[in-house]
């Protein structure tokens, strides 16, 4: 024991050597402390004795067995320390970023499992798997493989994930409570992953904001951050609450486009409505769903706007919109069935837009009956169900979405376009040229069979009606037809067929419609047609019509309506035979237009004179061989003979119908001096001859520049179709029949009206007087002298000059009205001829004989020397 009582410590053979060494000098290699007090100094280290016995015994064992056992726990500390370091400090970031990337979740389904008051459950299924293939970096994916491989298994606690855009100022787009998960980790492993999660909508009016930028086209990107504290554990390690945050940035491509949609269906048609009547439209569409989401869609209220005149003005409200209930299955086409009301039609759709005659209706209905693209806008409203949550209706008001509606061609709107009762008025005269008066005008019934749109199931009616019309022949335009007045209409709707859809049958009568002529050539094309052609002529009408209708929602005009249609004429050469269909072919047709106009002169007197010129006054009778009418305020007409310019007609007022026309007004000015000179001037005398003397004589009837003083250029179009028309007849009293002289081989079949209409030779006073049948009605006709020879068989008979003027006063004036009987003319008889024998032999009797003569005329002041040739005369023979 020691002394002061305490026991003694063992001692040991070491410590004996420890002391000693204790004891021994220092040297230059000898520690600076001791080593006793070296271990007092640093009292934080373990004992070194057991390991410092340990390795001694490792290192100085010679030829001793080895202690195996503990070279292993060595070891294996090692390691353990190695791993701890590894773990500690390098393994968390490369781990970190081997999860971000090898991670891969590929969703199998999204399904609204119910809707609740603040939010929805949703459920997602999906597939969970580690791919080290995506890692990039060798040393990463190695080492994110062995800690993966280590841990097995992860297992996540109940967490809350909020989700928001940095870019909007951190505005919360919702957030997601997310149930505990156990997934595998290992490379390779994938696990099937089937949760509810309650989502709750974050930042109503900012999640609002961002749908409106992405409708309007204003997203360009959009970085989406997802945060969330995560409970991790590994078997039974904690591994304590982990931040996870995921940052996704969608730009371009990866933004969502607005999905495709397809209307299948469109049926618009009347309903009740408290206030009396409405409109509905109900619609059905597919909308491409490329998402695998499934969920029902509650009952949604929307509302249908429409453009206002300005982009800047506000958007117009014409219809509420409600849709069902919408099953939405995963990548599957969706059927949308919607039914919109529309209860009236506000003013400001229908009104004209500020320094335009167009209302935001007419251009909207323009572009979608044209075929061009219109946009309608959908905003959200109240929902029409207690069940919809009110969320939901919240989150969508103020959201306006854009669709866009594509416009319609109709193709042949107008089935059928036609005119009767068609009636032309030509240019007034005192118009001036290139104005709307100085075109011809149309007035007509015009029929039209309107093809309705098989969607449009409710009453229309067409009260009105107006147009711009081009007119075309043969694919050339001719000119344009001006409608542009409004012109009162009716209409009856007709019933679909197998053959066709429903129609309108639309009536209106056309009132003084100006025709303006736009290409001469075409113009002339058509009237030759007419005049010449033996087929119907067929003109191209191509409109815009604007049409006032009512509706359930009231009056309103529709706007730019395209239309086309065929207009049938008749030439003027094929008259309509009586009995006969106008399909049917004429039995005869006419070689040109005289043989259906068929002029007849049945008055004729003179206005006044000049020395070189007669002014003509005469009543004619045409025949109107159309089915059109035609009124003619002026219009002057050249005549002309051998393309010589003899005169010209003028008419004032007429009024032409189909069928016969009787005493038509015409003047006449015969001046071919002055228009023609002497050429035409001795034309005109053989053209007087030939008529005084009963020949077929014809004219040439022209148009002319200012034939129409205020339309030149129909004129000049018309100028080019001289008709050449026989001279009409006088209508004058029918000569006595003098039957037929055997005797007379030379008779002729002349059954024209004669201006001598019987003669009485005197052989014992060697005289011959006449009846004359005067081609005037109202005016004397002065006959200043006189050289005739009578002729039997070409021999001379006699020969009667006489210079003694005498007057041949009108038929109407005469005894009887048969005629003016002229004095006795002396008679130089041809003694010895034979026409003088059978003069001789018909004593008693008659003679037929034929007669020449050179007659001086003289009407007022105008004078002429005209001829008169004759045959087939009946003379009677007295002493």
């Amino acid at each position: 024991m020691a002394a002061n009582g305490e026991p003694a410590t063992p001692r040991h053979p070491q410590d004996d050597d420890e002391r000693t060494r204790d004891d021994e000098p220092a040297s230059e290699t000898s520690p600076l402390l001791p080593p006793n007090q070296a271990e007092n100094n640093d009292q934080s280290q373990p004992p070194r004795g057991a390991a410092a016995t340990l390795l001694r015994s490792l290192s100085h064992s010679k030829g001793g067995k080895r202690r195996w056992p503990s070279l292993i726990a060595l070891l294996l500390l090692c390691i353990v320390a190695v791993l701890i370091i590894v773990f500690a400090f390098v393994a968390p970031s490369a781990v970190e970023s081997y999860a971000q990337q090898a991670v891969v979740f590929e969703p199998t389904s999204l399904s609204i499992d119910s809707f609740l008051d603040d939010g929805v459950r949703a459920r997602v299924q999906g597939d969970f798997k580690m791919d080290s293939s995506r890692v990039e970096k060798k040393s990463v994916r190695d080492l994110g493989k062995l800690c993966t491989w280590i841990a097995s298994e992860v297992e996540t606690g109940t967490s809350e994930m909020e989700v928001s855009l940095p870019e909007y100022g951190n505005v919360v787009l919702g957030t997601a409570q997310i149930p505990p998960i156990k997934v595998s980790i290992r490379d390779g492993h994938a696990t099937k992953v089937d949760f509810l999660s309650d989502l709750q909508p974050g930042d109503v009016d900012g999640i609002r904001r961002i749908a409106n930028d992405w409708m309007d086209g204003r997203l360009g990107q959009l970085r989406v951050v997802g945060k969330a504290q995560v409970p991790l554990k590994s078997g039974i390690i904690s591994l304590g609450k982990q931040m996870v945050q995921q940052e996704m940035l969608f730009a371009n491509d990866d933004i969502p486009s607005m999905p495709g949609y397809k209307i299948k269906k469109l049926n618009v048609r009347e309903v009740d409505i408290p206030s009396g009547k409405g409109m509905a439209a109900d619609v059905s569409l597919k909308v491409e769903n490329e998402y695998p989401v499934e969920f029902t869609v509650p009952p949604l209220g929307f509302g249908i706007l429409v453009d206002n005149c300005e982009k800047s003005d506000d958007l117009i409200m014409v219809a509420d919109a409600l849709t069902q209930e919408i099953a939405i299955l995963p990548k599957a086409d969706v059927e949308v069935n919607v039914t919109g009301t529309v209860r009236h039609l506000p003013s400001v759709l229908t009104q004209a837009c500020p320094g335009s005659t167009k209302s935001p209706l007419d251009i909207l209905l323009g572009r979608y009956i044209h075929g061009e693209e219109n946009t309608v806008y959908v905003r959200g409203s109240d929902a029409p169900s207690l069940d919809t949550p009110r969320w939901v209706s919240d989150l969508m008001a103020d959201i306006t979405v854009p669709v866009p509606l594509p416009g319609r061609t109709f193709g042949h709107l107008v089935r059928n376009f036609s005119l009767t009762n068609t009636h032309f008025s030509l240019p007034d005269p005192l118009a001036e040229p290139g104005t709307p008066e100085g075109n011809p005008r149309i007035s007509a019934n015009v029929r039209a069979i309107v093809a309705l749109p098989e969607e449009m199931n409710f009453n229309i009616s067409v009260g009105k009606v107006r147009a711009d019309a081009d007119v075309f022949y043969k694919g050339k335009k001719l000119g344009r037809l001006d409608l542009s007045k409004w012109q009162d209409a009716n209409s009856t709707r007709i019933d679909s067929t197998p053959e066709e859809g429903p129609a309108l049958a639309v009536e209106s009568e056309v009132k003084d419609a100006p025709l303006e002529i736009q290409d001469e050539d075409v113009f002339t094309d058509v009237i030759q047609e007419l005049i010449f052609g033996k087929r119907t002529v067929i003109m191209k009408i191509q409109a815009e019509v604007d049409a006032g209708v009512e509706t359930a929602l009231g009056e309103f005009a529709i706007n730019r309506i395209p239309a086309d249609g065929q207009v049938p004429i008749k030439p003027i050469s094929r008259p309509h035979e009586p009995g006969k269909k106008p399909t049917d072919p004429p039995s005869k047709l006419p070689s040109n237009i005289t043989n259906g106009v068929n002029p007849k002169l049945v008055d004729l007197s003179i206005l006044n004179t000049t020395e070189t010129s007669l002014l003509i006054g005469g009543k004619v009778n045409i025949t109107n061989p159309t089915a059109y009418s035609a009124t003619i305020p002026y219009v002057d007409i050249h005549i002309m003979k051998n393309g010589s310019l003899l005169g010209h007609a003028t008419a004032y007022n007429l009024s032409i119908h189909p069928g016969n026309n009787s005493y038509l007004s015409v003047e006449a000015t015969y001046d071919p001096l002055t228009l023609g000179g002497p050429k035409a001037k001795a034309i005109g005398r053989e053209l007087i001859s030939q008529y005084i003397s009963g020949w077929n004589t014809t004219i040439t009837l022209q148009m002319h520049e200012e034939s129409f003083p205020g339309n030149p250029t129909l004129g000049r179009a018309l100028s080019k179709f001289p008709v050449e028309v026989a001279a009409p007849h006088l209508s004058a009293p029918k000569r006595p029949d003098d039957g037929d002289d055997d005797e007379d081989p030379d008779d002729e079949d002349d059954k024209a009206t004669h201006f001598i209409k019987d003669a009485t030779m005197h052989l014992l006073t060697s005289t011959a007087s006449f009846t004359l049948l005067s081609p005037l009605h109202h005016s004397t006709l002065y006959i200043t002298h006189l050289n005739a020879t009578a002729i039997y068989h070409s021999d001379d008979v006699g020969l009667i000059l006489y210079d003694e003027p005498f007057g041949v006063p009108p038929v109407e004036e005469t005894p009887g009205g048969e005629g003016f009987e002229t004095p006795r003319l002396p008679v130089e008889w041809s003694l010895g001829s034979v026409g003088y024998g059978a003069v001789k032999r018909a004593l008693g009797g008659t003679l037929r004989l034929a007669a020449r003569a050179e007659v001086g005329v003289r009407l007022g002041r105008w004078r002429e020397e005209i001829w008169f040739r004759g045959g087939g005369l009946g003379v009677r023979i007295r002493l």
